[in-house]
């Protein structure tokens, strides 16, 4: 079978651009896969320590992998007997034509602008033709072409990581979990920080102000004495 589910998005925030779904060979593919993918793609915005490459098992003897690439995340479903090599190879044809097409489109660097500022989803749904046409050449991994390809390319993909989904979405939970408390932490700093330069505040007043006083009360003597 050729990848089931492909999903291209903005690494930043998983905004999805486009998405296409295999409608011939589907059929194991659930609701619950693409709300899996939606959530891997958020998880993976704003970590700062993304794998460029990664293979995630999940259920129905299907695996997730992904590539990051250029500020974007192309990310595919296959049955897990299908070859690891040749989804990342998939992946970066998909990436390869999708830059491409972005190019021509907008320009280089007009491109990234234009990923950057985009607020709705599936906004480059467009693309989807794109993705059914190189779907097409990865439908038989068995196929000559494929078999080219598996063996002209030099990719070391014993190095990818390989994870299951449930440590994947619980990790990002755990993130979330940390990014409130350091927002938490923030807020609490910036109150000690007030309270502190509060207090340096009230402890001149209390060292200094009666010198100062006192100084003012004689000034003002002097000024009545020989002036007024």
């Amino acid at each position: 079978m050729p990848p089931l589910l492909t999903f291209v998005s903005r690494l930043s925030d998983g905004l999805p651009l486009v998405a296409n779904t295999a409608p011939d060979f589907s059929q194991g593919v659930t609701q619950e896969h693409k709300n899996q993918a939606k959530d891997i793609l958020r998880g993976l915005g704003g970590t700062g320590s993304s794998s460029a490459k990664m293979s995630i098992d999940t259920t129905n003897n299907l695996i997730f992998h992904y590539l990051v690439r250029d500020s974007l995340c192309y990310l595919t479903l296959t049955e897990r007997s299908y070859p690891k090599r040749l989804a990342f190879l998939y992946l970066e044809e998909i990436a390869d034509a999708f830059l491409e097409s972005l190019a021509n489109d907008y320009g280089d660097p007009g491109w990234r602008e234009a990923i950057a500022t985009t607020a709705r989803p599936y906004a480059f749904i467009k693309f989807d033709l794109l993705i059914q046409r190189r779907r097409k050449d990865f439908v038989d991994p068995t196929s000559r072409q494929n078999t080219t390809k598996l063996n002209e390319d030099l990719a070391d993909i014993q190095s990818i990581m390989r994870k299951n989904i449930n440590e994947v979405l619980n990790r990002g939970e755990k993130l979330e979990n940390v990014s409130n408390i350091s927002n938490n932490l923030v807020a609490e700093s910036k109150k000690f920080k007030w309270g502190a330069k509060k207090l340096t505040w009230q402890a001149m007043m209390n060292q200094y102000g009666p010198i100062v006083a006192a100084a003012v009360f004689v000034i003002f003597v002097l000024y009545m004495k020989f002036f007024w």
